[in-house]
């Protein structure tokens, strides 16, 4: 057997066997080519470019408080991992539930705005793919599950249990169409990029391994909880903040309905999923986003690309993999992590939509 076939079929096995291990949303540095991060940073951005208009547009220094929650939230869902087929986690997004208060073009920036903490600072997705995962994520999933949601609720009263499936169900299709597209990323690697001997340089899973990888386990875990979350979400809100599921046609009502004291028990749910998070430690197996080169061979693979290795340790997170050594407790850094990342958020979002909105403010009052 030629020595080329032989790698390659080295390759596939290895990339069954991290089917069988891995199933991750947020995608390293090193797996996808620099021509695919930058392609992937373009098309994501005319959605930032929309959703930092519409929140100028739309929003001011009072939607502040429903912006940084929204954002925290979706940060801390992310570090509840669930167990999936083959020994590993998987997680929900909390996109969904961004879209249906604040529309997919604000949250987009919300999801967006999480993604880039958690990849600055906990190494949780990398920097050069912040562009491919803001699409797969903080794009896909907020404006596909949004059209689902809005195909059920409309006409239907805030009160109305379709909504409640709209949410569920959209929540699902968005977060496993999200997965598609990953499997898709990952996928073309191998067809595009190669080294001169035929073997991958970057992500090396071919496409008949890489979808089903992503779509199966989130389908069947990931995307049934962020549907099944999303509806308690609205559940809670029809209950006792039912004005905040108009916002998304009507931001004015964000002035009035988004404020910290109507928006009390979000913050509590959200202080009570912070002190849980070491509960997302549990469920067996690494995530793909937290592993290194050596891990990638301990689960198998024959050899690291050329590619990956050169690109894997671009950016050092100060927190990598949601942990502080010197605390010697990995629930505790867990917990400090969240905490961490819940205050850099909601920092973010309130210099950033002060800063979007200061110049409406200025028009506004000279009119």
């Amino acid at each position: 057997m030629k020595s080329a076939n032989i790698k390659m079929l080295a390759i596939y096995y290895g990339a069954l066997l991290l089917w069988l291990s891995t199933t991750a949303m947020h995608i390293p540095d090193g797996y996808l080519s620099p021509v695919t991060s930058i392609l992937m940073y373009l098309v994501v951005l005319p959605f930032w470019i929309v959703g930092l208009r519409k929140i100028r547009a739309t929003m001011s220094a009072r939607s502040v408080p429903l912006i940084a929650l929204l954002a925290a939230f979706s940060f801390v869902i992310m570090m509840f991992n669930f167990p999936v087929p083959g020994g590993t986690t998987a997680h929900a997004i909390g996109g969904t539930i961004a879209a249906i208060i604040l529309g997919p073009e604000p949250a987009a920036i919300v999801v967006s705005i999480a993604l880039l903490i958690q990849a600055l600072f906990f190494g949780d997705g990398g920097v050069t793919a912040l562009g491919a995962n803001s699409f797969n994520m903080a794009v896909i999933v907020p404006f596909l599950a949004y059209a689902v949601y809005r195909a059920f609720s409309k006409d239907q009263p805030l009160t109305s249990p379709r909504r409640l499936i709209g949410a569920a169900v959209g929540g699902w299709l968005g977060l496993t169409v999200a997965a598609f597209f990953a499997g898709i990323e990952f996928g073309i690697q191998p067809l595009l990029f190669k080294a001169a001997d035929g073997t991958p340089l970057y992500a090396p899973y071919p496409l008949l391994v890489s979808i089903p990888a992503m779509v199966i386990p989130h389908a069947l875990v990931a995307s049934v909880a962020e549907g099944i979350l999303s509806a308690l979400v609205v559940a809670y809100l029809q209950r006792s903040n039912v004005s905040v599921l108009e916002a998304a046609e009507k931001p004015a009502l964000l002035a009035e309905t988004g404020t910290p004291v109507k928006l009390r028990g979000l913050w509590v749910i959200l202080a009570i999923l912070v002190l849980a998070s070491p509960l997302g430690l549990l469920a067996p197996g690494t995530a793909w986003g937290e592993w290194g080169t050596r891990q990638l061979t301990q689960k198998g693979l024959a050899s690291i690309p050329a590619g990956m290795q050169q690109l894997s340790g671009l950016w050092g997170a100060p927190l990598a993999g949601y942990n502080l050594p010197l605390l010697g407790n990995v629930n505790l850094g867990y917990v400090f992590s969240a905490v961490m990342g819940v205050i850099v958020i909601a920092v973010v979002a309130w210099l950033f939509t002060m800063l979007l909105t200061a110049g409406t403010r200025s028009k506004k009052g000279k009119n």
